[in-house]
């Protein structure tokens, strides 16, 4: 990002681009900032975009020896074109021997870099990687949206949005602006108004339901399943979810047996250090065997719906019943 930055700031550029990584947000923003640089807005007979894998490569090549009309500069904007995990044929010495006026830039989600195209990008212009971004950076993130809109917000406060929003930057933007639409007239975020207006997302919203049954709040439990439900959450994405969380339980257990603190885990886990510490409060209501045994239920259960010996709906509805129990010999 910072090469991108001095890039656009110094006004010299590379010849191709390649922005790729898991936080879309970021590499979509960083796409239009790019482009925007190179080529002004008004001008949209210079800018190309191809999206997909069906882009061809001698389509590309042959617009690219297209002289610019009127500009000093030809931009071909190429998104999700599997081109850096795929054989790409002519491209990738194309990619080596660019005319001065063209400019490519790529945007993928994944990519291989012992690819051909990712070796030729690398050897003459610039990859920029965006990755998901740490607690500390999201945090920093959220209280600066606000403070540019006269608001302010407490560490906790940010924390609790986090658990509720998640933490894609896309969701956020939209969840932080409609927390500043609900508070026209006031300059400090409460809690209260997160949980007024943001969006709790489905993964925070099973994390919910299994606090819920970690303190034997059953009926709450299966209230918040309903939710899910209604809001027409598929019944084997939320067993799915559960597991997942189950085994993110299992492995902060096993870790923190191993000694490793807070920071230690998320590092390990590549977790937020707010989500550990939330976890970690779940974890400790369980001992390693029973988190062991959750986890191979929620695969039976899972086998159990796939063979038909057992609907989804009530999958789901045995798991929080049988968990929330009150009895000493429940299986987990």
């Amino acid at each position: 990002m910072k090469s991108i930055n001095e890039d656009i700031k110094k006004n010299e550029y590379k010849h191709a681009y390649l922005l790729y990584g898991s936080e879309d947000y970021l590499r979509n923003q960083y796409k239009k900032k790019l482009c925007k640089a190179l080529m002004p807005e008004e001008d949209s007979m210079n800018i190309s975009y191809f999206m997909g894998k069906d882009i061809r490569e001698g389509e590309i090549i042959d617009l690219g020896e297209t002289m610019p009309f009127f500009s000093e500069r030809r931009v071909i904007v190429m998104e999700d074109t599997g081109l850096f995990k795929s054989a790409a044929d002519k491209l990738p010495d194309y990619v080596k021997e660019l005319p001065d006026y063209l400019y490519f830039v790529f945007v993928e989600s994944e990519i291989d870099k012992r690819n051909r195209m990712y070796k030729a990008v690398n050897a003459v212009g610039r990859v920029s990687e965006f990755s998901k971004q740490d607690e500390r950076t999201l945090l920093k993130w959220v209280a600066g949206i606000l403070g540019r809109e006269g608001r302010r917000i407490t560490q906790q406060d940010v924390e609790y949005f986090l658990t509720k929003s998640g933490t894609d930057m896309g969701n956020i933007s939209k969840e932080t602006e409609k927390l500043v639409c609900y508070t026209i007239g006031r300059d400090v975020v409460t809690r209260a108004d997160i949980d007024a207006v943001c969006t709790t997302q489905i993964e925070n919203k099973v994390f919910e339901m299994i606090r819920m049954v970690t303190g034997k709040q059953q009926q709450k439990a299966l209230e918040l399943y309903y939710d899910l439900l209604a809001l027409k959450e598929p019944p084997m994405r939320i067993l799915y979810n559960i597991g997942r969380q189950f085994n993110q339980l299992l492995q902060i257990k096993e870790l923190a047996g191993h000694g490793y603190d807070q920071n230690g885990i998320a590092g390990k886990m590549k977790l937020q250090g707010f989500i550990v510490r939330n976890l970690q409060n779940l974890a400790r209501q369980y001992s390693t065997e029973e988190l062991r045994q959750a986890v191979e239920d929620v695969t039976g259960m899972e086998e159990d719906v796939k063979m038909g010996r057992l609907s989804d709906v009530l999958s789901v509805e045995l798991l929080i019943v049988r968990y929330s129990g009150t009895s000493k010999n429940r299986k987990l």
